[in-house]
């Protein structure tokens, strides 16, 4: 079953389970298609995407209108997104922001380039969790393709058990969309979900539950720079 966080006249969020993609996959229907079903709607639209290997909140607006006004909330950035992500290796540094542009590499995977001609943004700082564990909390603040992945590769931390940036080898990727914050015809909305599975385990064990503010926390400011900033 598929978690429903928040249903207006206009979309839903849900919950997305790690290891469902958005969209049909050798013969297993994607999440629109189980939203549509599990939900009773008989059209949803995609506005947003997260990776397969990524689970947490998703936007599924519920007509067209909807979801051309959701597109452009997301294109102009307008759309918070916070993650969080777990990994066994210590960052090269405990807050700031990763800056560069992606560049495609082996085996449908990106790597950080020094470049800056038109880069991936994310805002970072992490935490200890628990012994031999570190929370990373992650803002993006672009859109770019496995950008939150390759970033924690950049910083020496990828993600436990992602295997395709040399995480340690785990039952699932621990990156979550935790907090979506966004204004939508004059309402605030600000929503979150902890992961459904194992990785709510562990982040109770380290203290993060329903009750972690992100907003509160020390966020390190966003500047003009090099790639580590």
């Amino acid at each position: 079953m598929i978690e429903l966080v928040t249903d207006s006249d206009d979309f839903i969020v849900i919950n997305k389970p790690c290891g469902t993609g958005v969209h049909a996959e050798n013969g297993e229907p994607g999440i629109v298609t189980l939203a549509e079903q599990q939900f009773g709607h008989q059209k949803l639209y995609l506005v947003h995407r997260l990776d397969k290997v990524t689970s947490g909140l998703l936007i599924l607006a519920k007509h067209a209108a909807a979801a051309a006004t959701l597109s452009q909330l997301f294109a102009k950035r307008q759309i918070e997104k916070t993650y969080l992500a777990i990994t066994d290796h210590k960052p090269a540094k405990k807050q700031g922001q990763i800056r560069g542009d992606m560049q495609k590499s082996r085996n449908g995977t990106f790597k950080l380039a020094r470049s800056l001609d038109n880069p991936a943004i994310t805002q970072f700082f992490s935490q200890s969790l628990t012994p031999g564990l570190r929370l990373c909390i992650l803002r993006p603040h672009t859109g770019k393709t496995h950008q939150l992945r390759v970033a924690m590769k950049s910083l020496g931390a990828p993600i436990l058990g992602d295997k395709s940036y040399a995480g340690s080898d785990a039952e699932r990727v621990f990156l979550h969309a935790y907090q979506l914050r966004f204004e939508y015809h004059h309402c605030l909305y600000q929503l979150r979900a902890l992961p459904s599975d194992n990785m709510a385990a562990l982040l109770r064990a380290g203290a993060i539950d329903e009750h972690f503010d992100p907003n509160s926390q020390p966020w390190p400011s966003i500047s003009k720079g090099a790639k580590h900033a």
